[in-house]
């Protein structure tokens, strides 16, 4: 009977946090990460090819390592980077704010389980719905090659933002 109501009882945290029950999951196995909304800002961003605002997080073990100038990044350094579609304030026009939600990403340091990929585990959630990005494992070769460049900084392109 314990076991039951202990199991009701995880059912019910989960579909509260989440609002839909089950977290999504990408297809290398990484679960959407409900826990970064808490975690310190790192810097934000703009793609000008997305057209889009970005915020990148730090879980705890990745602020501390970003104030230190540890790398390579230890094992449980993990990365959420929120996007939005870029737009103008409608009462201030030469303003840009975030919009539409478009994404959240995740990079997850794991050495050992993400070896092939430099130590880093990627997963993408897309839109409203977070659904999760990629057919197949495979679509981290995608995420993996666009970090190749930033290798020198343990494949993280991200800095502290300067503030004085």
């Amino acid at each position: 009977m314990k076991r039951i109501l202990a199991a009701i009882a995880l059912t019910l945290a989960g579909t509260a946090a989440t609002g839909a029950g089950e977290l999504p999951v990408a297809p290398n196995g990484i679960a959407y990460l409900t826990g970064y909304r808490s975690w310190e800002a790192v810097a934000p961003s703009y793609r000008d090819d997305k057209g889009q605002i970005r915020l990148i997080l730090g879980n705890p073990t990745t602020m501390k390592a970003l104030r230190e100038g540890t790398r390579p990044f230890p094992d449980g350094t993990t990365f959420a980077k929120l996007a939005w579609n870029a737009e103008k304030l409608s009462k201030f026009p030469v303003a840009t704010v975030p919009g539409a939600f478009a994404q959240v990403e995740f990079m997850v340091k794991d050495a050992t389980k993400f070896k092939a990929t430099g130590g880093w585990g990627f997963a993408r959630f897309v839109g409203q719905e977070l659904r999760p990005y990629g057919k197949d494992p495979s679509f981290v070769q995608e995420c993996f090659g666009c970090h190749t460049p930033v290798k020198d900084n343990d494949f993280v392109f991200t800095h502290l933002a300067p503030v004085p």
